[in-house]
C-alpha cells in the first residue's frame, strides 16, 4: 500500500519514554474490544457488531446513493492512521494502521472492502502523525489526487490534546479548517465518499488509564497534558480542567457530524468511536494512549461496520 516514510525507530524503550516530553502529541486513545489478545477481530468481533466479514457487505441502496463497497481508500489524519507506537517506541507503523494496513490480525478496512492483494494497489495512507485539523486540507488535496472511491478521515484529538487547556484549537478554527477540507476534496474527486470518525472520548481514557500506576508514569513525561497530566489530582482546577477538554471533543464531534451531513456523499460514524469502551489491550504498552494492533482492529471493525451499513448510524 502506497505509505509516507515511517519515523527512524529509536533503538531503547528508555531513551524513547523519556524523549515523550518532547513529543508533540498524536491522536487518539483508544477504541476496544473485550479482553487482551483479542486483535483477529473478524473471529472475535466487538459485542452486538455485525460480522465484519467482507462477503456480508450489503449492495449498494440506491435510495441513499451509498455505496458500501468502494473499489480504493485513501486515509487522512494523524498518528493513529499512522499505526504510531503500535509496533515499537515513537516510531509510525502504517502496516498496522486500521484505515489501510496490510496486518493479518488488524484486518485494515482496505483489507476488509477490497481483499489483501487489491488493498495493495488501491489504498494510500497520507495521514500525518501530530497532524490537527488545520493541516487537513492539504492532505485532502493528496487523497484528491488518487481519485479514490472512499476517504476516510481521522482527525481532532490532537486538536484537544495540548499542553493546556487555553491552547486547544477554537470550535470556530476546527469547523473552518474541516470545511475547507471538504472543500478541497470535492474540487479534486466531487463523487468520493467520505467516511468521518468521531473523537476519542480522551475522558474516559483518563478514567481508565489512571486506575494503572504504569500509564501514569508515562503519562507524566508530557502525553496529553491538557487531560492526563496530574491524573490523580481530583481537585476543583484538575476537574474543570478535564471537563473543559471534554466539552471541547463534543464540540468538535458535533462540527464533523454537522459538516459531513451537508455533504451527499459523506457519512459520520454517528459517535462510535468517542462512545465506544477500551481496555488497558487496546492501547500501547509504551504510551498508554495510541492503539495497540488490538485498538487498531477494533477500529477497522467499527469503520468496516459503519461503511458495509445500508443506513447511516443514527
Amino acid at each position: 500500500m502506497a505509505e509516507r516514510a515511517t519515523r527512524p525507530r529509536m533503538r531503547t524503550v528508555g531513551a524513547a519514554l523519556a524523549a515523550l516530553s518532547f513529543v508533540g502529541v498524536a491522536a487518539l486513545a483508544g477504541c476496544s474490544g473485550e479482553g487482551p489478545g483479542d486483535g483477529v477481530s473478524q473471529n472475535a468481533p466487538a459485542a452486538s457488531s455485525p460480522s465484519s466479514s467482507p462477503s456480508a457487505s450489503p449492495s449498494p441502496s440506491p435510495a441513499s446513493g451509498w455505496n458500501p463497497k468502494p473499489g480504493s481508500v485513501a486515509a487522512v489524519g494523524d498518528s493513529i492512521t499512522r499505526g504510531f507506537d503500535a509496533c515499537s517506541v515513537l516510531a509510525d507503523c502504517p502496516e498496522v494502521s486500521w484505515a489501510t494496513g496490510s496486518d493479518g490480525l488488524v484486518r485494515s478496512l482496505a483489507v476488509r472492502l477490497l481483499g489483501e492483494k487489491k488493498a495493495a494497489d488501491r489504498s494510500w495512507n497520507h495521514a500525518v502523525s501530530g497532524a490537527r485539523m488545520v493541516q487537513l486540507p492539504e492532505q485532502m488535496a493528496l487523497a484528491a489526487k488518487e481519485r479514490p472511491e472512499l476517504v476516510t478521515v481521522m482527525m481532532g484529538a490532537n486538536d484537544a490534546c495540548r499542553d493546556s487547556v487555553r491552547l486547544m484549537t477554537p470550535v470556530a478554527d476546527f469547523r473552518a479548517s474541516f470545511e475547507a477540507s471538504m472543500r478541497q476534496l470535492r474540487a479534486g474527486a466531487p463523487e468520493a465518499q467520505v467516511y468521518v470518525s468521531s473523537v476519542p472520548d480522551l475522558k474516559r481514557l483518563w478514567s481508565t488509564g489512571r486506575l494503572d500506576e504504569g500509564a501514569k508514569r508515562i503519562w507524566s513525561l508530557g502525553v496529553c497534558r491538557s487531560m492526563l497530566a496530574d491524573a490523580d489530582d481530583l481537585g476543583p482546577a484538575a476537574v474543570a480542567r478535564r471537563d473543559a477538554v471534554q466539552e471541547r471533543v463534543v464540540a468538535y464531534n458535533g462540527v464533523l457530524r454537522d459538516v459531513c451531513a451537508k455533504d451527499r456523499h459523506c457519512r459520520y460514524d454517528g459517535g462510535a468511536v468517542f462512545g465506544f469502551r477500551f481496555t488497558g489491550a487496546q492501547l500501547s504498552p509504551w504510551d498508554w494512549f495510541h492503539p495497540s494492533r488490538d485498538g487498531q482492529a477494533r477500529l477497522a471493525e467499527i469503520a468496516y461496520r459503519n461503511i458495509t451499513a445500508a443506513e447511516p448510524p443514527a
